[in-house]
């Protein structure tokens, strides 16, 4: 990619509020919208980024073109969440172990699951911000960004995402990431 390149930040409105079970409607609404982008910029290279619910969908659809990766925060991945064929698409999720409306545990657990069925999956355990986030906000927009940038090849990845990291369900820590940050892969 050239410095001239944009980078376009969409968002995805959710009609349902939930979800809403079998129906998915949070997934078809993410998949719809990512049909729009493509029909409106042709296939450029796309991260998805979601949070709670949203990163649940994001997660879903992990193995759609044009998705070249998912940074998910505090995702909602229940046990036994499927893991799409994702191929060569890489993985991150970013979690709070304090969090109670969803469990990191439960990421890095799908995380394993993901890298084992080939993704480069990354899991970030916060040190603060809970579920919603807010603590320690900085850190989270920092390291979001700069996974979403090394995603889209425009800054380099973290070594940390071709390394040490969701094997065996084993996180790194926030402290020990921000500093790989920006460095080569």
């Amino acid at each position: 990619m050239t410095r001239n390149d944009q980078i376009l930040v969409g968002r995805v409105r959710y009609r349902h509020r939930g979800w809403n079970g079998a129906r998915e409607d949070t997934v078809r609404d993410a998949r719809e919208a990512l049909r729009s982008l493509v029909d409106t910029v042709g296939e450029v290279p796309v991260v998805l980024v979601g949070h709670s619910m949203g990163g649940r969908a994001a997660l879903r659809l992990a193995g759609e073109p044009p998705v070249v990766g998912v940074v998910a925060l505090a995702p909602w991945c229940p046990p036994g969440e499927a893991v799409p064929l994702v191929g060569d698409r890489r993985v991150v999720a970013l979690h709070d172990e304090s969090d109670r409306v969803t469990q990191a545990g439960d990421t890095w657990e799908y995380l394993a699951r993901a890298e084992r069925a080939g993704s480069a999956a990354l899991g970030i355990s916060m040190a603060k911000g809970s579920h919603a986030m807010v603590r320690d906000a900085r850190t989270w927009y920092r390291i979001t960004t700069s996974m979403v940038c090394g995603l889209l090849g425009l800054t380099p990845l973290p070594t940390a995402l071709t390394g040490r990291g969701v094997p065996g369900g084993i996180p790194m820590t926030a402290r020990e990431v921000l500093p790989r940050l920006g460095q080569a892969h």
